[in-house]
């Protein structure tokens, strides 16, 4: 996330370099445009992320630039966040009573849940092309791209009584996963004439090659070697704030 949020700084003071002198409107002309934009996502998961989570969700942000030419170039952060934990059963099967659950270290059942976490940062390059949308600088996207994606167990226990899985130990529960993949968006772009209603929404695909980044997992009483093929797939709209200059239908650039 450190890196991301560097990229998206620079990208974002470069602004002032990426604009011009000469009077375009928006409207008639496809322009070059910088912008910002925050996401929203619903995935459904697939190959071995299918076995330990259900559908998760993401929040993002990101940077687009749109060249003159319709090509497209950015940066985008996905925080991922879901409840459905298919192995929450047999996680603390060792350390449960007949009762399924676990005693904490006051003598009475421990309060515990398990949550999806993680996140997904990637470089994408694209096209945009113009074939609908009130504008030439609207219309169908697809873009193309490389990240990296690090997800885990979030393992929460009321006030840390449960000396079980606290601090150290927790770490042995959580299969905290990371690797690089590709990514794939195809979808629709909308830049009002008036800069009042701007978006985005389509389909997104990701594919990571991950493996386990701790030494030991607990339940499993051994490391995890195992190489991982992870999928995510689902539905991406997004809020886009482009930099236009001052005037809401004209854009400046050198």
């Amino acid at each position: 996330m450190k890196h991301f949020i560097r990229i998206f700084i620079i990208l974002l003071l470069s602004y002032p370099v990426l604009t011009v002198q000469s009077q375009v409107n928006v409207k008639n002309s496809s322009i070059s445009i910088p912008m910002i934009f925050g996401s929203a996502a619903f995935h459904i998961p697939g190959g071995d992320m299918a076995d330990r989570f259900g559908a998760s969700y993401a929040a993002g942000a990101g940077y687009m630039y749109k060249t003159k030419s319709n090509w497209i170039l950015g940066v985008d952060f996905q925080y991922i966040f879901g409840t459905d934990i298919k192995i929450k059963d047999e996680l603390f099967s060792h350390l449960e009573t007949s009762s399924d659950f676990i005693i904490d270290g006051n003598g009475v059942p421990a309060d515990v849940s398990v949550l999806e976490r993680g996140h997904f940062t990637a470089v994408k390059f694209g096209k945009l092309f113009p074939v609908m949308g009130p504008n030439p600088n609207s219309g169908l996207i697809v873009t193309v791209g490389g990240g990296y994606i690090r997800h885990k167990l979030y393992i929460s226990n009321i006030d840390n009584t449960a000396p079980q899985i606290k601090d150290d130990y927790r770490r042995g529960y959580d299969r905290l996963t990371a690797g690089f993949g590709a990514t794939q968006f195809i979808g629709y772009v909308h830049l009002s004439n008036k800069r009042t209603v701007n978006f985005f929404a389509g389909i997104e695909f990701i594919e990571t090659w991950t493996k386990s980044l701790r030494d030991y997992d607990f339940d499993l009483m051994k490391k995890d070697t195992k190489s991982r093929f992870d999928f995510l797939g689902g539905i991406k709209i997004g809020w886009i704030l482009p930099l236009y200059g001052r005037t809401p239908q004209e854009y400046y650039y050198y």
